[in-house]
């Protein structure tokens, strides 16, 4: 649902019928290249909700300050940068220059190769021929286009080429600002039920900051990792014949991936096992590291979409205009005819199940629950609604009321009054009803129903008469029995 995409009208039928690319992303992209600032304020700030960074570490993230690095003021770290300086005099377009698009270009053809010939055994573990790593060298710096598939190559080759590439550069792929960053987040552990750190890692969290550092990651960079994080996840997946597992993979990479440059093992000690086992989280996980968590691309698409919300000045006019005036009534009496609507469909369902209910109770055989339930009726008239095809089923004869009430039952309405006997199992009742009421009630309806129909006057007069004969009827038949 989040997906984007931008569509162009294109007058080539050709290209009408390509699939159509949505880019999850677009808005953060957007974002990062139009507003840097924002962007990187953005992702900082959800980036510190995860680690914690003091005041110093975070101006390194931020490139306020200059890193400052394990090793940098030993003896051995400016032996290494003198050598460094002295390999850099004689770099070429490639190896040994800052990381661009065009050398980017040039190197990903070793990576499309190694793509292909991933089952070597020992693949980046087992150096190549050094002539033949020479020839291809001075092949990619003259920018030359090269035949890898000729056979003049090993895989062996051309992966120690690669590393001999990434190791070349001037600065790691994660750069020496992110360095501590990544320290912290191999910290990232789950906690107990008491609140306290556990060994185990917090793999959920490890992937949400790696996905954030790796948004203001340079560009070249980001790109350059993401493929690279791609061919050792596909080597890893072919351990089984090439023996290296993401582990192993690990520790050839992380010095040129993680490690600062002109450190040694030395100068890692603390933190040594951190950052390989870190290489590894990565390789394991490379299909979610470069997916932008949702509420980062929620809050890039507001920025871009959230203006857009607001009611323009065509609405406005369009409220205004003289036929949204004659409108208003005719919603109004169109919004009354459907409540009305939905009230007499709701009211007949309720008198259908008021009228279902009435049947079974008057269907049960007879007992003293079955007066009880009658009673409820009674206590309730404007519930009770029983309909003129209630079915009356034919009660066995019994003997006859002698009370002067139920004579003059008879009487009046000419039905035959049953006496319910008292089971013996029943427990007496405060009060009786019999069924020449039951049938009264029936005749008579109630308020409720009656009402639905909208009775004339008249018909409201016999409504009137026939409760009050009903209530007079129920407190001569309580009292007799």
């Amino acid at each position: 649902s989040d997906a984007v995409c931008n569509f162009v009208i294109c007058n080539d039928s050709s290209l009408r019928s390509q699939p159509i690319i949505f880019n999850p992303d677009f808005f953060v992209e957007k974002l990062r290249h139009e507003k840097p600032e924002v962007f990187t304020e953005l992702v900082v700030s959800n980036i510190t909700r995860l680690i914690d960074l003091p005041g110093a570490e975070l101006a390194q993230l931020m490139g306020e300050e200059d890193p400052k690095l394990p090793g940098a003021n030993s003896t051995a770290s400016g032996f290494f940068r003198s050598l460094m300086s002295l390999k850099r005099k004689e770099k070429g377009v490639v190896f040994g220059s800052p990381l661009t698009e065009e050398g980017i270009a040039q190197v990903s053809q070793l990576i499309e190769y190694l793509h292909k010939n991933l089952r070597a055994e020992g693949l980046f573990r087992v150096p190549g021929n050094s002539i033949r790593q020479q020839i291809l060298k001075d092949a990619l710096n003259s920018g030359t286009d090269i035949d890898l598939d000729s056979g003049e190559f090993h895989s062996n080759d051309v992966a120690t080429l690669l590393k001999m590439f990434l190791g070349e550069l001037p600065e790691p792929l994660l750069t020496h600002k992110h360095f501590h960053a990544h320290l912290k987040i191999a910290d990232l552990t789950l906690f107990d039920e008491k609140g306290n750190k556990t060994s185990t890692p917090d793999k959920e969290r490890q992937i949400e900051a790696l996905q954030l550092l790796f948004l203001i990651l340079p560009a070249p960079n980001r790109s350059l990792l993401k493929l690279l994080l791609d061919l050792l996840y596909q080597t890893a997946k072919k351990q089984d014949k090439n023996k290296m597992s993401a582990h192993n993979l690990a520790l050839m990479f992380a010095p040129h991936i993680l490690w600062p440059r002109n450190v040694t093992a030395n100068d890692l000690q603390e933190n040594i096992t951190k950052l390989n086992n870190g290489v590894t989280f990565m390789i394991k996980h490379s299909q979610k590291l470069f997916k932008a968590p949702a509420y980062i691309r929620e809050c890039a698409r507001l920025h871009y979409l959230g203006s857009r919300a607001h009611t323009s000045k065509d609405d406005l006019d369009l409220l205004t205009s003289p036929g949204s005036k004659e409108l208003q009534p005719l919603k109004s009496q169109k919004r009354s005819r459907l409540d009305t609507c939905h009230q007499e469909e709701t009211q007949q369902r309720t008198e259908e199940a008021l009228k279902e209910l009435f049947r079974h109770v008057h269907n049960m055989p007879d007992s003293a629950k079955k007066k009880k339930l009658i009673r409820q009726f009674n206590k309730h008239p404007t519930a009770l609604t029983p309909g003129s095809d209630v079915p009356t089923s034919p009660a066995p004869r019994r003997t006859r009321s002698r009370s002067f009430s139920g004579l003059i039952k008879r009487k009046v309405l000419g039905t035959p009054v049953i006496l319910e006997r008292k089971s013996r199992d029943a427990t007496p009742e405060p009060e009786r009803v019999s069924k020449e009421n039951v049938h009264l009630l029936q005749k008579c309806g109630s308020p409720a129903h009656m009402s639905q129909t909208k009775l004339k006057s008249s018909e409201g007069r016999k409504e009137e008469s026939c409760r009050r004969m009903r209530a007079h009827l129920l407190s001569k038949d309580s009292s007799s029995l």
